[in-house]
Protein backbone atom coordinates (compact mmCIF):
# COMPACT_ATOMS: atom_id res chain seq x y z
CA UNK A 1 0.00 0.00 0.00
CA UNK A 2 1.11 3.83 -1.21
CA UNK A 3 2.71 5.63 1.93
CA UNK A 4 1.35 8.84 3.32
CA UNK A 5 4.01 11.58 3.11
CA UNK A 6 3.45 15.66 3.27
CA UNK A 7 6.81 17.34 2.08
CA UNK A 8 6.71 21.10 2.54
CA UNK A 9 8.86 24.07 2.65
CA UNK A 10 8.71 25.37 6.80
CA UNK A 11 9.46 28.57 8.85
CA UNK A 12 11.38 28.20 12.07
CA UNK A 13 8.31 28.80 13.51
CA UNK A 14 6.25 26.68 11.44
CA UNK A 15 4.59 28.64 8.75
CA UNK A 16 4.28 27.29 5.40
CA UNK A 17 2.70 30.77 3.97
CA UNK A 18 2.95 34.08 5.21
CA UNK A 19 0.23 36.48 6.39
CA UNK A 20 -2.30 37.60 3.72
CA UNK A 21 -1.91 34.33 1.84
CA UNK A 22 -4.84 34.09 -1.35
CA UNK A 23 -5.04 33.87 -5.48
CA UNK A 24 -3.87 37.33 -5.60
CA UNK A 25 -0.69 36.44 -2.93
CA UNK A 26 -0.30 32.63 -3.39
CA UNK A 27 2.50 32.82 -0.59
CA UNK A 28 1.08 35.58 1.73
CA UNK A 29 3.54 38.36 2.75
CA UNK A 30 7.28 37.50 3.38
CA UNK A 31 6.41 33.83 1.96
CA UNK A 32 8.70 33.48 -0.48
CA UNK A 33 11.52 33.43 1.76
CA UNK A 34 10.31 29.41 2.15
CA UNK A 35 11.23 28.75 -1.43
CA UNK A 36 14.72 30.62 -1.77
CA UNK A 37 16.17 27.22 -2.28
CA UNK A 38 14.74 25.96 -4.97
CA UNK A 39 16.60 28.71 -6.91
CA UNK A 40 19.91 29.39 -5.33
CA UNK A 41 22.20 26.57 -6.98
CA UNK A 42 23.03 25.51 -10.28
CA UNK A 43 21.25 21.79 -10.65
CA UNK A 44 18.57 21.39 -12.31
CA UNK A 45 15.94 18.82 -11.66
CA UNK A 46 14.85 16.19 -14.23
CA UNK A 47 11.37 15.75 -14.25
CA UNK A 48 10.75 19.21 -14.51
CA UNK A 49 13.29 19.70 -17.39
CA UNK A 50 11.37 17.25 -19.55
CA UNK A 51 8.13 18.39 -18.56
CA UNK A 52 9.38 22.42 -19.97
CA UNK A 53 10.96 20.02 -22.82
CA UNK A 54 7.07 19.24 -23.53
CA UNK A 55 6.14 22.72 -23.21
CA UNK A 56 4.94 22.36 -19.85
CA UNK A 57 5.32 25.96 -18.35
CA UNK A 58 6.80 24.50 -15.27
CA UNK A 59 9.15 26.67 -12.51
CA UNK A 60 12.98 26.76 -13.53
CA UNK A 61 14.38 24.97 -10.81
CA UNK A 62 18.24 25.15 -9.60
CA UNK A 63 18.90 24.36 -6.76
CA UNK A 64 22.02 23.17 -4.40
CA UNK A 65 23.19 19.53 -5.40
CA UNK A 66 22.62 18.71 -2.06
CA UNK A 67 18.97 19.99 -1.94
CA UNK A 68 18.58 18.61 -5.65
CA UNK A 69 19.21 14.80 -4.57
CA UNK A 70 16.59 15.60 -1.74
CA UNK A 71 14.01 16.99 -4.09
CA UNK A 72 14.58 14.66 -6.93
CA UNK A 73 14.06 11.59 -4.80
CA UNK A 74 10.68 12.99 -3.97
CA UNK A 75 9.76 13.95 -7.12
CA UNK A 76 11.00 10.42 -8.55
CA UNK A 77 8.67 8.21 -5.83
CA UNK A 78 5.99 9.95 -6.12
CA UNK A 79 2.61 8.80 -7.52
CA UNK A 80 -0.17 10.85 -6.72
CA UNK A 81 -0.97 14.45 -4.90
CA UNK A 82 -3.92 14.91 -2.13
CA UNK A 83 -4.51 18.33 -1.54
CA UNK A 84 -7.55 20.43 -0.19
CA UNK A 85 -9.87 22.90 -2.43
CA UNK A 86 -8.16 26.31 -0.85
CA UNK A 87 -4.79 24.98 -2.19
CA UNK A 88 -5.99 24.18 -5.49
CA UNK A 89 -7.24 27.69 -5.94
CA UNK A 90 -4.90 29.28 -4.75
CA UNK A 91 -2.52 27.69 -7.04
CA UNK A 92 -4.53 28.21 -9.91
CA UNK A 93 -5.01 24.36 -10.35
CA UNK A 94 -1.04 24.58 -11.12
CA UNK A 95 -1.99 25.59 -14.59
CA UNK A 96 -3.75 21.94 -15.36
CA UNK A 97 -0.22 20.20 -14.44
CA UNK A 98 -0.45 19.51 -10.87
CA UNK A 99 2.34 19.81 -8.88
CA UNK A 100 4.45 17.51 -10.09
CA UNK A 101 3.28 17.17 -14.12
CA UNK A 102 1.43 14.43 -14.64
CA UNK A 103 0.80 12.82 -11.68
CA UNK A 104 -3.29 12.57 -10.71
CA UNK A 105 -4.42 14.67 -8.26
CA UNK A 106 -7.32 14.36 -5.75
CA UNK A 107 -9.09 17.54 -4.59
CA UNK A 108 -10.95 17.35 -1.50
CA UNK A 109 -14.29 19.89 -1.84
CA UNK A 110 -17.49 20.01 -1.21
CA UNK A 111 -18.51 21.01 -5.07
CA UNK A 112 -16.47 20.45 -7.99
CA UNK A 113 -15.47 23.49 -10.07
CA UNK A 114 -16.90 24.02 -12.96
CA UNK A 115 -13.85 23.97 -15.07
CA UNK A 116 -10.61 22.52 -15.42
CA UNK A 117 -7.59 24.06 -16.31
CA UNK A 118 -6.35 21.84 -19.28
CA UNK A 119 -2.52 19.94 -18.75
CA UNK A 120 -0.84 16.61 -18.21
CA UNK A 121 -2.56 15.95 -14.49
CA UNK A 122 -5.56 14.31 -13.98
CA UNK A 123 -8.41 15.62 -11.14
CA UNK A 124 -10.59 14.10 -9.39
CA UNK A 125 -13.08 16.34 -6.72
CA UNK A 126 -13.55 14.57 -3.88
CA UNK A 127 -16.77 15.19 -1.77
CA UNK A 128 -16.87 12.59 0.97
CA UNK A 129 -14.12 13.25 2.66
CA UNK A 130 -10.30 12.85 3.26
CA UNK A 131 -10.16 8.93 3.81
CA UNK A 132 -11.91 8.36 0.71
CA UNK A 133 -9.60 10.83 -0.75
CA UNK A 134 -6.44 9.14 0.52
CA UNK A 135 -7.91 5.64 -0.44
CA UNK A 136 -8.23 6.57 -4.14
CA UNK A 137 -4.92 8.15 -4.55
CA UNK A 138 -3.41 4.67 -2.81
CA UNK A 139 -5.12 3.09 -5.56
CA UNK A 140 -3.37 5.44 -8.19
CA UNK A 141 -0.21 5.54 -6.55
CA UNK A 142 0.64 2.10 -7.03
CA UNK A 143 4.40 1.67 -5.41
CA UNK A 144 4.74 5.68 -5.17
CA UNK A 145 3.64 7.77 -2.57
CA UNK A 146 1.02 9.50 -1.98
CA UNK A 147 1.58 13.77 -1.31
CA UNK A 148 -0.16 16.08 0.44
CA UNK A 149 -0.62 19.39 -0.32
CA UNK A 150 -1.22 22.23 2.30
CA UNK A 151 -1.47 22.25 6.04
CA UNK A 152 -5.12 21.30 6.00
CA UNK A 153 -4.81 17.59 4.54
CA UNK A 154 -1.83 16.94 6.23
CA UNK A 155 -3.67 17.81 9.76
CA UNK A 156 -6.75 15.72 8.47
CA UNK A 157 -4.86 12.71 8.30
CA UNK A 158 -2.70 13.35 11.58
CA UNK A 159 -5.68 13.39 13.12
CA UNK A 160 -6.98 10.41 11.48
CA UNK A 161 -3.99 7.99 11.68
CA UNK A 162 -3.46 8.37 8.24
CA UNK A 163 -0.03 10.09 7.80
CA UNK A 164 2.81 7.84 7.40
CA UNK A 165 5.98 10.14 6.72
CA UNK A 166 6.67 13.76 7.06
CA UNK A 167 9.13 15.75 4.93
CA UNK A 168 10.22 19.33 6.10
CA UNK A 169 12.44 21.74 4.52
CA UNK A 170 12.97 24.46 6.89
CA UNK A 171 14.16 27.68 6.48
CA UNK A 172 16.24 29.72 8.64
CA UNK A 173 13.14 32.67 9.01
CA UNK A 174 10.32 33.97 11.12
CA UNK A 175 7.51 34.52 9.71
CA UNK A 176 5.60 35.17 12.65
CA UNK A 177 2.12 34.37 11.43
CA UNK A 178 0.42 33.16 8.36
CA UNK A 179 -0.31 29.46 7.82
CA UNK A 180 0.68 27.59 10.27
CA UNK A 181 1.36 23.62 9.20
CA UNK A 182 0.66 21.75 12.91
CA UNK A 183 -2.50 23.44 14.01
CA UNK A 184 -5.52 21.97 15.06
CA UNK A 185 -4.01 18.41 15.35
CA UNK A 186 -5.73 17.25 19.31
CA UNK A 187 -4.80 16.88 22.84
CA UNK A 188 -2.58 13.73 22.26
CA UNK A 189 0.92 13.88 21.30
CA UNK A 190 1.89 12.68 18.26
CA UNK A 191 5.36 10.74 17.96
CA UNK A 192 7.91 10.53 15.45
CA UNK A 193 11.06 9.22 14.31
CA UNK A 194 13.69 10.66 12.71
CA UNK A 195 14.56 9.03 9.22
CA UNK A 196 17.01 11.87 8.21
CA UNK A 197 19.00 15.14 8.46
CA UNK A 198 20.25 17.23 5.60
CA UNK A 199 21.72 20.26 5.83
CA UNK A 200 22.11 22.05 2.50
CA UNK A 201 22.43 26.21 1.68
CA UNK A 202 19.58 27.99 2.94
CA UNK A 203 17.41 25.29 4.21
CA UNK A 204 17.71 21.87 6.71
CA UNK A 205 15.73 18.78 5.20
CA UNK A 206 14.23 17.07 7.81
CA UNK A 207 11.96 13.40 7.47
CA UNK A 208 10.16 11.69 10.26
CA UNK A 209 8.10 8.50 10.20
CA UNK A 210 5.09 9.25 12.02
CA UNK A 211 4.16 6.58 14.95
CA UNK A 212 6.23 5.74 18.41
CA UNK A 213 9.78 4.90 18.64
CA UNK A 214 10.65 1.13 17.16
Amino acid sequence: MAKVIVDLSVSLDGFVAGAGDGPANPLGDGGEALFAWYFDGETPIRAYEEAAARGVPVPPFRLSAVSAEVFSQLVETGGAVVTGRRTYDIANAWGGNGPVPGLPVFVLTHEAPATVPAGESRYTFVTDGIESAIAQARSAAGDGYVSLMGAAAAQQCLRLGLLDEIQLHVVPVLLGSGVRLFDHLGPAPVPLRKLRAVDAPGVTHLRYAVGPLG
